[in-house]
């Protein structure tokens, strides 16, 4: 078994090479030459070249000892998970450069450490979003069911309590799928596939969702979009995310309102206009509206979750566009939506 040398036994190798090493030398001079001036040279010269090896190797002993604790002291940091560790990286010597790659392996894991404690933060959030999204019909439910059970109701009443419990389930029902849609968009499962494609027939797709609550609400729909403009983008995906900003236009906007959808082609990307003339949003909201879950205390009586718009700035940051809202109470809402054109890199 190979056995490693301590520091010790290396200073004591140098100083037995360099005493042999002298006496080989000074064998060779008092064998030589019987000139006392040369034999004293020799022997000054020796003493003077042990008293300097002498001090490099303090001095050597002094820098490793100095290395040996600067770097324990960094790991015990490291291990005690200290946020901010004091490195000499100035220097250009062989410790600097070390503590270079140990600052750098230092910063990797406090990423992954932040990482970790973030992804475990989101989970917490998104258990808690999910049970109080799931509590109020589940509860309704129960309500609905004993009454039933507890009751004599007439045929229309029980009707009425079993179109009621449908809604609940409808609810819970639209609920998980955007949750599944939302987790799988967050997981990275699902690949988005980007193609230079007419805007004219996503949009087709998106409005197709609408036509029926619209006309229940005589709402007008205008469209200008070129039916040639081709604009990189999944269509699919594209399209779930234009339905959403669509979706909320039409609740948003009472009967006899107007929602206009407007196309244009600018120089770096396509930005797609949906205008409506609803209720409008608060300006101190509009930075909170894209947040998972998050509705204005004034609309819960509206249908939705509050995963729409979240779902939305999701698929269209994965495809390397943003969005943009303007909003005035009582007048109306813009949400803006920038795809890059072909041949921009996204950023």
């Amino acid at each position: 078994m190979k056995k490693s040398l301590s520091t010790n036994r290396i200073y004591i190798g140098v100083g037995a090479v360099f005493t042999v090493i002298t006496a080989c030398f000074h064998s060779i001079i008092f064998l030589y030459t019987r000139d006392l001036v040369i034999r004293g040279t020799a022997i000054i010269f020796s003493l003077l070249m042990l008293f300097l090896g002498i001090i490099l190797l303090l001095l050597l002993r002094k820098k490793l000892l100095v290395f040996s604790e600067t770097l324990n002291s960094c790991i015990d940091e490291i291990v005690n998970g200290k946020e901010d560790i004091q490195l000499a990286l100035e220097s250009e010597t062989l410790i600097g450069k070390f503590n270079h790659k140990l600052k750098r392996l230092y910063e990797i894991m406090n990423h992954s450490k932040n990482h970790l404690k973030e992804e475990k933060q989101a989970i917490q959030e998104t258990i808690s979003d999910i049970s109080h999204q799931v509590k109020t019909p589940v509860a309704n439910l129960k309500m609905y069911n004993a009454t039933l059970l507890e009751r004599r109701l007439s045929p229309e009443k029980q009707q009425e309590f079993h179109l009621l419990m449908e809604t609940q389930i409808d609810k819970l029902d639209f609920l998980m799928q955007a949750m599944v849609k939302m987790s799988r968009l967050e997981s990275g499962i699902i690949t988005l596939s980007i193609q230079s494609t007419p805007l004219y027939d996503t949009l087709g797709l998106a409005l197709s969702g609408i036509v029926l609550p619209t006309e229940e609400k005589n709402i007008e729909v205008n469209i200008d979009c070129n039916p040639s403009l081709n604009v990189p983008h999944d269509k699919k995906w594209t399209a779930e995310a234009l339905f959403n900003l669509l979706d909320n236009a039409v609740k948003y906007t009472p009967p006899g309102g107007k929602i206009s959808v407007v196309a244009q082609r600018w120089e770096t990307a396509t930005k797609i206009d949906i205008i409506d003339t609803g209720k409008g949003i608060p300006e101190q909201h509009l930075a909170q509206i894209f947040k998972r879950f998050y509705r204005e205390d004034d609309v819960h009586e509206i249908e939705g979750v509050g995963i729409g718009l979240y779902l939305c700035r999701e698929i269209i940051s994965k495809q390397g566009g943003y969005l943009h809202v303007k909003s005035e109470l009582g007048r109306g809402s813009t949400f803006s939506v920038f795809l890059p054109n072909e041949g921009v890199i996204a950023t």
